[in-house]
């Protein structure tokens, strides 16, 4: 008997002896490096956000409310500061309870057992692994203290729904922080661990308030709250805030995201609990969100649109947008309704203040402002302006607001007029000669052709890669107009020179400084300044932006309480087609953009202008950003001088010009760009230039497809024209062809070759009328491209009335 006893006691002091040694070889340190959430600030250091893996932010033991302490005392260890790791008499008590009821129904494990078990991952339900953690809960009791212990426990352990720790679980289910708790949310979190996700009060309010419940009884039952504390909490219900997604984020949180991990690498960003330091202004960001939202829904109530709008999309697709904010796993379908993208910057550093890539993150992920490449449309036409100022064109050279044969700029079709290729006012007509700046802050789309051909597209295209847009130019004409593809954040940059005496920052960029938990500097972001254009072209490109702002939109600017006072500048845009709509503009501070549009181009509807669609978001966000970035007025250089000319030539106004104020402008102009003759059409001035190339001289633009391989289409049909000619395209004249016309005769069989009779029979009708001299009916005057002269042939033919649409 004593030689058994002997053995066996050999035996448990071999088998202490093997677990106390692999006990030993634990990190104890690794408890502290658990994963943690990094917190994203506002350059006002406001908390934006977090990015994580696991939802969770320690906090010392100071911050942990006693209550808490009390109430896991209560639930998980009674003897918590009585034991030293290991509750003996509680495995006693529980081997017996557990025998009675003949089956395991109690367990023993201590606080410091069960930070053990989750710091080191010993998960597995055997007598070894259960041995081995009380020899780790042992050797942690000896080297830490009870408050240290508590204060790991409750930074590691799972609250359920995604929630790490008693910080996150506090913000989570209560919307405050963990030392602001009330004793009764206290037992709540605290009866949770037992069954994070069965007694989650959301997904089971009953029996949370049970549990917690249970917990205050226990807590007054060992006289850790007083019978009055207890009362008092008990009849209190049960109130939580509304379920969120821990992981859902927003356009601005994952630019941030995507910009930590760059700088730190994945695992280091999302796990270690750092500092993230960005340029965002969360007042401002608030505001671009809710104006684009807002407005955006006014316009789906515009008479016209034919779209699905936002709202909806939301009532087709409730249950599954109330899944994606629990954080279950669910696709939203695709949404079709009318997006939106904002941005501001701060045009001294780059740094973004503002962005919106959409009207909901939940519903699509894809950032507009940076992925989405669009036709800029006549928002591009100052960049033509710089390019052409910088080149030493002088803001003031006249150039003819008149029709252009679309065959030299290729939009809409090979033929045409670029009248049907929208500007920014739907009145708008034909002016004749004008300064190359009004036309370009008017939208007069003709004219500003004439001011690309003036520049050439080398030219534009060297001023936009230096203003930081990376996207290509089409190598056709149309291009002066906007037709090329590039992203809003592209374009916001390359406004940035105006403001800015011809610089720009080097980038755009989110992240300032990061910083680990000791305060230690892992990334800093520098900030840098390109040289573009200079200073006085850039002036002369900011007053064009200016009476683009305060003249040509000034019904709409009025309207919307923005002044001239405000010292803000910029344009309005539309795509061909009315499918993209913008608006850039700035102060001397902050330069925002705003992009309204279809992720799949389609028409918005016929009149969506930028002024109506882009503007009001613009205004609204610059408005607020005033407030915190004031702005003062922008200067013209020593460079360059005021001076007043004639609208119609581009020269020194004569006496006769003065008659009419109308036809005097003041422009800006450098030293060697200063008019030295007078008006030549006006007055008796001669003007020294040397011949400007016609517009038979003019680069046609290349086709994009080989048309020898395309067989033309015979018109078997009269060409519809629409009843309402918003551009004035055709100018309605003459008779239209009445049915019975005895003049005319209209053969009804086919002829032999099979071409159409009708045709062939107008073809000799009017061949015949030739030859008599008999005017033939005619229902328009034909429009002549340009290089036609005026005195060729034209050959007017008989044709039926037009139907109407």
């Amino acid at each position: 008997m004593v030689a058994c006893g002997l053995a066996a006691l050999a035996a448990y002091a071999f088998i202490v002896s093997e677990f106390s040694a692999k006990a030993d070889s634990f990190d104890l340190e690794k408890m502290g490096r658990m994963e943690s959430s990094s917190i994203i600030y506002d350059r006002s250091d406001r908390q934006m956000g977090k990015i994580f893996i696991q939802n969770r932010v320690p906090i010392p033991f100071e911050m942990i409310p006693k209550e808490m302490v009390n109430a896991i005392v209560a639930e998980e260890d009674n003897r918590f500061f009585e034991h030293h790791g290991v509750d003996y008499f509680g495995i006693l008590r529980a081997a017996i309870s557990n025998y009675r009821q003949g089956r395991v129904k109690q367990g023993a494990s201590t606080v410091t057992q069960q930070l053990a078990r989750n710091s080191f991952e010993m998960k597995e339900r055997t007598f070894r692994r259960k041995l081995l953690e009380m020899m780790v809960a042992q050797r942690i009791e000896q080297h830490l203290t009870k408050e240290k212990i508590m204060e790991l426990y409750l930074n590691r352990v799972y609250f359920g729904s995604g929630l790490y720790g008693l910080e996150s679980a506090s913000r989570g289910y209560f919307g405050k922080p963990a030392n602001e708790l009330t004793v009764g949310e206290c037992a709540m979190l605290a009866g949770l661990l037992k069954s994070p996700n069965a007694l989650s009060p959301w997904n089971n309010p009953q029996g949370a308030k049970k549990v917690r419940d249970f917990v205050l009884t226990r807590m007054r039952e060992l006289r850790l709250i007083s019978r009055e504390e207890y009362e008092r909490a008990v009849e209190l219900p049960l109130t939580v805030r509304k379920r969120t997604n821990p992981n859902r984020t927003s356009y601005a949180l994952e630019l941030v995201r995507q910009q930590a991990i760059a700088a730190l690498g994945y695992d280091r960003a999302m796990n270690d609990g750092v500092r993230i330091e960005t340029t965002f202004d969360t007042r401002l960001q608030q505001t671009a969100e809710i104006a684009l939202k807002s407005h955006l829904e006014e316009v789906e109530k515009t008479g016209g649109y034919s779209h699905v709008t936002f709202e909806r999309y939301r009532q087709i697709n409730q249950s599954l947008e109330d899944a994606a904010q629990r954080g279950e796993p669910v696709t939203l379908p695709t949404p079709g309704y009318l997006q939106g993208a904002v941005l501001a910057v701060d045009n001294a550093t780059g740094g973004i203040l503002a962005l919106a890539g959409g009207r909901d993150f939940l519903h699509s992920e894809y950032n507009r402002v940076f992925q989405a490449k669009r036709p800029a449309g006549t928002v591009f036409t100052p960049l033509l302006a710089a390019a052409a100022y910088s080149k030493g064109v002088f803001p003031g050279s006249p150039v003819d607001d008149a029709c252009i044969d679309n065959r030299f700029v290729m939009i809409g079709g090979d033929n045409g007029i670029l009248g049907e290729w929208g500007v920014e006012r739907p009145d708008n007509e034909y002016e004749g000669p004008m300064p190359s700046n009004e036309a370009v802050a008017r939208g007069k789309n003709a004219a500003v052709v004439r001011l690309g051909f003036m520049t050439g597209l080398e030219a534009l295209r060297k001023f936009c890669g230096d203003a930081g847009i990376r996207s290509p130019l089409r190598d056709v004409a149309n291009a002066y107009l906007g037709s090329s593809e590039m992203t809003l954040g592209e374009l916001t940059l390359a406004y940035t020179v105006f403001p800015d005496e011809g610089d720009r920052p080097s980038k755009l960029f989110t992240i300032t400084r990061i910083t680990d938990q000791q305060g230690n500097v892992l990334f800093e972001n520098p900030s840098s300044r390109v040289n573009v254009i200079p200073s006085e072209a850039s002036f002369q490109v900011h007053t064009t932006l200016r009476d683009a702002l305060f003249k040509t939109c000034a019904p709409e600017v009025a309207a919307l309480g923005l002044n001239s006072d405000q010292q803000l500048a910029g344009k309005s845009g539309t795509s061909y087609d009315f499918t993209d709509t913008w608006f850039i503009g700035y102060s001397s501070s902050v330069t925002c953009g705003v992009w309204v549009g279809f992720d799949k181009p389609a028409k918005i509807y016929r009149g969506a202008f930028g002024k109506d669609l882009a503007l009001p978001i613009w205004a609204r966000v610059m408005s607020a950003s005033l407030q915190e970035f004031p702005s003062h007025p922008l200067t013209p250089p020593k460079g360059l001088l005021p001076v007043e000319i004639c609208r119609r030539s581009g020269l020194l106004p004569a006496e006769a010009c003065r008659k009419d104020p109308a036809l005097i402008a003041t422009e800006y102009a450098t030293t060697t760009e200063v008019p030295s003759q007078q008006c030549d059409l006006h007055g008796e001035g001669i003007r020294s230039y040397n011949k400007e190339a016609e517009q038979e001289e003019w680069p046609r633009a290349a086709a994009a497809i080989d048309l020898s391989l395309i067989h033309p289409v015979t018109i078997t049909a009269p060409t519809l024209l629409a009843q309402n000619d918003l551009y004035h395209s055709v100018n309605p004249a003459g008779k239209a062809y009445v049915e019975g016309d005895p003049r005319i005769k209209v053969a009804r069989a086919t002829t032999p070759d099979g071409r159409d009779p009708g045709v062939q029979d107008a073809l000799t009708n009017a061949a015949t009328s030739a030859s008599t001299g008999e005017k033939p009916i005619r229902r328009a005057e034909p429009v002549r491209p340009m290089d036609q002269p005026s005195d060729s042939p034209v050959l007017s033919l008989p044709v039926p009335k037009p139907a109407e649409f």
